[in-house]
């Protein structure tokens, strides 16, 4: 099984901190999973207009097909204005609608206010359900008071406590759909 984790952040480490988190967890797990950190800061994805795949650059290209061959993903986001950033958002427009069929899609955020974890709820799991994605229950939203001001590591052994719980609830999941 491959995980692919996509970090919908541009600047900042904290939110692919957080995805990477739940690749080393999911590793942890179940050895045999390949795992991958798709970081969008290190891509130029175009911005979506409507044309085909084909008619973008390399790094949308690759940063689609990559999604498009994972068996489960873990997609993280920073909230900024109380929504989901606009690079992921971007992402997902280049998305055909059955993307994420059959697979575990789970959900991991960052933030300032408490209130933010709502966002995971009200937004991105309709994007996630849109595109088919199959969602585990532990989903974790990261308040940025959980991280060392000065390294960005997670210091709040609750917080990874719940990444640890996810990570082995998307695995299992997709394990059981995998074997159905």
């Amino acid at each position: 099984m491959k995980l692919v984790g996509i970090s919908g952040a541009l600047a900042g480490d904290k939110t692919s901190i957080v995805v990477n988190q739940i690749l080393v967890h999911a590793r942890r797990f179940d050895a045999s999973i390949k795992t991958e950190l798709v970081d969008l800061k290190d891509y130029e994805i175009d911005f979506f207009n409507g044309a085909p795949l084909a008619d973008y650059n390399d790094d949308t290209w690759n940063a689609v097909k990559k999604i498009q061959s994972a068996d489960l993903l873990v997609f993280g986001t920073p909230i900024y204005q109380a929504s989901i950033s606009g690079a992921l958002k971007n992402l997902f427009d280049h998305l055909p609608e059955y993307t994420f069929k059959h697979k575990v899609t789970g959900m991991v955020a960052t933030g300032w206010s408490d209130k933010h974890f709502l966002v995971m709820e009200y937004h991105l799991r309709s994007v996630l359900s849109y595109f088919k994605g199959l969602m585990p229950t532990g989903n974790v939203f990261v308040h940025n008071g959980a991280f060392n001001m000065d390294s960005d590591e997670i210091v709040d052994d609750r917080v990874l406590e719940r990444l640890q719980v996810l990570a082995e609830e998307m695995v299992s999941l997709q394990q059981g759909i995998k074997h159905r």
